[in-house]
């Protein structure tokens, strides 16, 4: 619980920075979009924050006050106000990649025709799963390093084998479902966003049928070339199109101004497929360990697990980088850039208030990440005793070694 609350204050301090930049360093993209985006988040804060805020307190402070199924009811409240976050939060984002919904009044600005098709656009259902298996995952790798830290300890902790067991059951289940939603979300991106995915695919040219699939090479805006390309010939399209000779536009297909940063989109979209079948695979790994009944007895997957430990931080950023570069040069897609929401601020203004941020938050972070991991490597606590070397190497005491120890004096 302590580990939660810290996490919770980080992430709650942290969101100050987009409300403070949306009046200063984003007026005027602020100003027009508000009549869409500010209601859409300030439900957020009505439906989702005051439900986590309300029922954090009872949560955290509340197991000995208020019984177990009110603390437990608390505690997936707690659950439902983040889903509801998300909710909100990815239907803005959503909205500002696929907009729908909206109509331009006389001053300028997008207002909304009609809520439900604004909330519900055409990114949101694939950007909304995908993001919520991608917090599960991360959490699920996080939860399962530390408790493989604590197994290479001292494999017979009763905690950590219950830590370690929950988090591989998520990432044998969930790993292959993120694949799945990502394979859709990728066919939604090419149909609304298809400079993005030629980015993401690193084409150039056109490839009229049968586009392959490049896996690595060094992507040139200048040239306009990706040089030393490994590619798979149709595979990309296969993927794409789920067709074997479908067709895929290049970045060429677009005017200069409307690409993205090809190398960066290229690259970040790679460590993120890279770490999703890596968090997969180790997921599939523990299932094969736990059909053989040496889930607890492998170092060498435990050893994994705690490499694996930050993975889903690195790979929900890989995505978001994906994504917001990818979108580039548009703020809200086809319709506003990014240049043109700026606020009309000096780079010396901007350039102070962002160093200011980057030292306050590195100490709030960096003094929060401490006491995290200083958390994180105390033994997890159970109400249970430990296994012992006996059961954790699969023998079960008989009745008079049981009787033995339950005569034994308490220490």
């Amino acid at each position: 619980k302590t580990i939660f609350a810290v996490v919770f204050g980080m992430g709650v301090v942290s969101g100050i920075v987009m409300s403070y930049q949306f009046g200063t360093n984003w007026s005027v993209f602020s100003d027009k979009t508000g009549p869409i985006l500010g209601p859409l988040m300030g439900y957020e804060v009505l439906s989702a924050f005051f439900l986590e805020a309300g029922f954090l307190g009872v949560m955290l402070f509340g197991k000995n006050r208020v019984g177990e199924k009110l603390h437990f009811f608390a505690t997936l409240m707690v659950a439902a106000g983040t889903l509801f976050s998300a909710f909100w939060i990815l239907s803005v984002n959503s909205w500002m990649q696929t907009p729908a919904g909206y109509g331009l009044n006389e001053a300028g600005q997008y207002v909304p025709t009609d809520w439900w098709a604004a909330i519900f656009n055409p990114s949101f259902p694939y950007r909304f799963v995908h993001m919520v298996l991608a917090a599960y995952l991360t959490t699920a790798f996080v939860v399962g390093g530390v408790g493989a830290w604590h197994l290479l300890r001292n494999g017979a902790d009763r905690a950590a084998r219950v830590m370690f067991s929950m988090a591989m059951w998520m990432a044998l289940i969930v790993a292959p479902l993120q694949v799945v939603a990502g394979d859709f979300h990728g066919l939604n991106t090419l149909e609304h966003q298809p400079a993005k995915v030629a980015a993401m695919e690193g084409h150039w040219e056109e490839t009229i049928e049968g586009a392959p699939l490049i896996l690595f090479g060094l992507p040139d805006d200048q040239r306009e070339t990706t040089d030393y390309r490994v590619e798979v010939p149709h595979l990309g399209a296969l993927i794409l199109t789920h067709e074997w000779n479908g067709s895929l536009n290049g970045l060429k297909h677009w005017p200069k101004e409307e690409r993205p940063p090809s190398a960066i989109v290229f690259w970040s979209f790679r460590i993120m497929v890279a770490l999703g079948f890596a968090m997969m695979g180790l997921g599939l790994w523990s299932g094969w360990l736990r059909l053989r009944g040496r889930l607890f007895e492998s170092r060498w997957l435990h050893g994994s697990a705690v490499v694996m430990g930050p993975a889903g931080f690195a790979a929900v950023l890989a995505g978001w980088v994906t994504t917001e570069v990818g979108r580039q040069p548009w703020t809200v897609y086809g319709l506003l850039t990014t240049a043109q929401s700026a606020s009309p601020l000096e780079a010396p203004a901007v350039g102070a208030s962002l160093v200011a941020f980057i030292l306050v938050y590195f100490a709030v972070f960096g003094a929060g990440t401490y006491y995290v991991l200083r958390l994180m490597a105390k033994p997890p606590k159970s109400g249970g005793e430990d296994i012992g070397p006996a059961r954790a190497a699969g023998i079960t005491p008989g009745p008079a070694l049981a009787a033995g120890r339950e005569q034994q004096p308490a220490e």
